[in-house]
């Protein structure tokens, strides 16, 4: 039996709080959506316009925010750090 219990709504707000951090940051560098794709090494825009608002489940996961934290030089933790500090 598992220790412990992680809702949906938690894991959904941890997804939407990288999103809003990973926009914060990007626009702070002057880097649109695309720019941004462009610098992961995508021909599209797609993948940043559904992750940034956590769209349709759409999420970053562990290899796009190291890159966008090479990117952006900024440490990695900066995307998990409450919208509100």
């Amino acid at each position: 039996m598992a220790k412990y219990n992680f809702t949906t709504s938690e894991i959904e707000m941890l997804h939407k709080t990288i999103g809003l951090n990973v926009k914060k940051y990007r626009t702070q560098k002057g880097l649109t959506q695309l720019d941004l794709s462009y610098e992961m090494g995508y021909k599209s825009v797609s993948l940043v316009s559904a992750c940034e608002p956590y769209t349709n489940g759409k999420h970053f996961n562990v290899e796009h925010l190291y890159k966008i934290s090479k990117i952006l030089n900024i440490p990695i933790d900066y995307f998990f750090k409450s919208i509100i500090d």
